[in-house]
């Protein structure tokens, strides 16, 4: 009984370190994309209808980034792994 007990928290600790860094790459890669879009909006080389297209893909990608941290149980600072010597990773 013990064991099967250890096993479930086991594999709980593992998807709960899973969908925190599943979803802190997303974050990170949704952060690249954001600043990219706004150096593409300041360079002027999109037009109006893009622009107002790309904030609203980026409303709704935070959006769910959201939920989907709600869903885990996950706050933004859980996103924000620690990387040691190198500092918080967000």
């Amino acid at each position: 009984e013990s064991v099967k007990q250890n096993r479930e928290i086991d594999g709980k600790r593992v998807r709960n370190g899973l969908d925190q860094l599943v979803l802190t790459l997303v974050k990170l890669l949704r952060g690249l994309l954001e600043r990219q879009a706004i150096r593409r909006m300041d360079s002027g080389s999109l037009s109006e209808e893009e622009v107002e297209r790309l904030g609203l893909t980026l409303m709704q990608q935070a959006e769910e980034l959201d939920r989907l941290r709600d869903v885990f149980d996950l706050t933004d600072d859980d996103l924000n792994m620690d990387l040691g010597p190198l500092g918080r990773l967000l």
